[in-house]
């Protein structure tokens, strides 16, 4: 007769402690990654005694992006590739030459700066709801990197350093002489008119 023999087993009662710890260490050390939106800047919640006033705002001041639902882009009434609106957006905003059917500027005295001429140039964005969200995104990144190159070109004029260099104060001067005026209106169903 032969004998059974018995197979040695694993002592599995600390396992689980062992997972666990294991799952803590892991929670704790992993940094997750923090999803950013497009940054914004909303009009302040109007007091309610506040007398609605009608503002005026030149038609010069305002250049209209549109995106339809076939993703062409008409930049100021010209059809234009996406590539090409960068540049569009930085002349506009900068009226180099004074142009008198771009934007007026006004001068302001800026704390820390003194007198600055600054644009009050508009950029009103409106897309169709069959709009592709590539095509929205890319538009929205052309008008930020216009804008974004356009305070460089400053902060190097002024102060020899890119904009993101600055310390915070000569950045919130650079941010008031070239202010990011987005304006986005609600998405419309073209299709149906």
């Amino acid at each position: 007769m032969a004998s059974k023999k018995k197979t040695p087993a694993i002592n599995s009662s600390s396992t689980a402690d062992i997972a666990f710890l294991l799952l803590c260490y892991f929670l704790m050390t992993t940094t997750m990654g923090s999803q950013t939106g497009l940054s914004r800047r909303l009009p302040p919640i109007p007091d309610k005694n506040q007398k609605v006033e009608d503002q005026k705002v030149n038609r010069r001041n305002i250049i209209v992006v549109k995106i339809n639902q076939a993703d062409r882009l008409l930049a100021g009434n010209e059809p234009m590739d996406v590539s090409q609106l960068k540049d569009k957006i930085k002349e506009f905003l900068s009226n180099p030459a004074n142009n008198p059917n771009l934007p007026e500027k006004e001068m302001k005295e800026i704390e820390g700066y003194g007198q600055c001429p600054v644009s009050k140039g508009v950029i009103s964005l409106q897309n169709d709801r069959g709009t592709s969200y590539h095509a929205y995104i890319a538009v929205q990144n052309e008008l930020v990197k216009a804008i974004n190159e356009l305070r460089d070109e400053f902060s190097y004029r002024n102060y020899g350093k890119p904009f993101l260099r600055l310390d915070e104060d000569k950045q919130e001067i650079v941010k008031k002489a070239i202010p990011q005026n987005i304006s986005e209106a609600e998405p419309k169903d073209v299709a149906k008119k």
